[in-house]
């Protein structure tokens, strides 16, 4: 197996590979710390390299995969870590200037847990500063810079974890873990051309991770196939005392096809001005159908979802950082829509969020009410192609299409899927939006197209 074709193998290939001992623990995380540490800052996907707790991790798999004591295809393959999560004794920046010297004291649930589970960490991955809680309105809004696009450096990786979707669209680490509030698990998993799941609210600890909106916060994978999603959820799933908000519930991932007459509800999307997009997602609603789903069009309810979420966020991010926000620290932020986004978020009031969160009920009954026609929904992730780094995020013409809203609002998982390339060049994605706590069903389906497609293999030329 050349260094090359390791930078671009699944999790499940990697595993079978240590399995057999054709590759050490050791040798692969090598290759991977080299690569990250050589090619992170070209994309700007690198917070902090982890050497030491590498190898010392690595050399501990190499000694459970001697044993034969091997759980999943996770133990003994390196990963990056947003660094949005608490790693101890290693700087946990946030993505923000104002938090550079920041070491915490504790490991993040989630980081704990691929520990236990055999895992590799091999670096924290950049990220937007804050998580991008404010509103901002330029890819530079980093302490590392703007996330670079692997398939054109002119172009943004995706916010916020935009360090996770680089590094594992150029072959820097096999999978990352990254975090959602309101699409930043899906923006840069489509831009990227990666899959990436955003798992239901509550099935994964947000335990050490940094604090945007308490109810919508959720932490998933980011990988190479659907089947590597599922193996990442299977280690990182469930109850947590030190977080009361995760379900005591976890997740036990069979990669096994069990069935394929799934109902797929397909919503609605403006398509004017986007033939590439449209001839992309009808290809790929066509795969599925092939492959035994049946399909039909489904209407959303009509809601004021984007407002009802803004005002959510703003109140869940004032109350999570009133202090910073009054502090004279705040002029440190790279972003100045960003600045002002969290100055503005200590004006709402209580009556506004409660208002608010009544409505948020009526949406969550709706959207959950078409899961009893369906079992899951599927529209492009995003309508456009990666932006340019110069484009006003804020600004930027959008069209309907994007529901990574439910997830903010519902807490629904989603599962985003490559699909092919648009005019640009640049990847094209596929969204699953499935029922509270069926993520079986997400990655099933995710499995059934990327056994028909394969999108989820293409490399980037200029790392390939």
């Amino acid at each position: 197996m050349s260094d090359n074709d390791v930078f671009f193998r699944s999790v499940t290939e990697l595993g079978r590979e240590l399995r057999a001992r054709r590759i050490s623990s050791v040798e692969l995380t090598q290759i991977a710390l080299d690569r990250l540490g050589t090619l992170g800052p070209t994309y700007n996907a690198l917070a902090t390299l982890t050497p030491e707790i590498a190898m010392v991790q690595a050399r501990r798999a190499d000694r459970l995969l001697r044993r034969g004591e091997v759980a999943s295809p996770l133990v003994g393959v390196p990963y990056g870590a947003k660094d949005l999560l608490a790693t101890k004794g290693i700087p946990t920046r946030w993505g923000s200037p104002a938090h550079r010297d920041q070491i915490l004291d504790d490991d993040a649930t989630v980081i704990r847990k691929l520990t236990d589970a055999g895992a590799v960490l091999v670096g924290k991955l950049a990220m937007v500063e804050l998580a991008g809680g404010g509103g901002y309105e330029y890819a530079t809004a980093s302490l590392h810079g703007p996330g670079l696009n692997p398939w054109n450096v002119g172009h943004w990786a995706g916010g916020s974890s935009s360090g996770s979707g680089s590094a594992v669209a150029a072959g820097l680490v096999p999978y990352a873990l990254g975090s959602e509030t309101w699409g930043s698990i899906v923006t840069p998993s489509a831009y990227c051309g990666i899959t990436g799941l955003r798992p239901t609210w509550g099935l994964v600890s947000r335990h050490g991770a940094m604090e945007l909106s308490w109810s919508m916060d959720k932490v998933g994978p980011m990988a190479r196939s659907a089947e590597d999603c599922g193996w990442v959820l299977q280690a990182i799933a469930g109850a947590d005392g030190n977080d009361l908000t995760a379900a005591d519930r976890g997740f036990t991932f069979s990669p096994r096809l069990s069935r394929k007459d799934f109902r797929l509800g397909i919503l609605p999307a403006d398509f004017s001005d986007a033939p590439d997009l449209e001839k992309a997602f009808a290809e790929a609603v066509r795969v599925l159908k092939r492959a035994g789903l049946r399909t039909s069009r489904v209407e959303v309810p009509d809601h004021p979802f984007v407002g009802i979420a803004q005002t959510l966020l703003s109140g869940e991010m004032a109350a999570a950082h009133a202090e910073f926000i009054k502090s004279e620290k705040l002029d440190e932020l790279v972003d100045a829509g960003q600045k002002n986004g969290l100055r503005e978020s200590l004006k709402l009031t209580a009556s506004d969020y409660v208002r608010a969160q009544q409505k948020r009920l009526q949406i969550t009954h709706d959207v959950l009410g078409l899961f009893e026609k369906f079992d899951a929904l599927v529209s492009p992730s995003l309508m456009n192609e990666s932006l340019t780094l110069e484009t006003n995020i804020k600004t930027a013409p959008r069209k309907r299409g994007n529901y990574s809203v439910l997830g903010a609002l519902c807490g629904v998982p989603a599962l985003n899927l490559p699909m092919g390339f648009g005019r640009q060049g640049l990847p094209l994605a596929l969204a699953l939006t499935g029922n509270l706590f069926d993520e079986a069903t997400l990655l099933q389906m995710g499995m059934i197209f990327q056994r028909e497609t394969d999108w989820h293999r293409r490399r980037p030329p200029a790392v390939a």
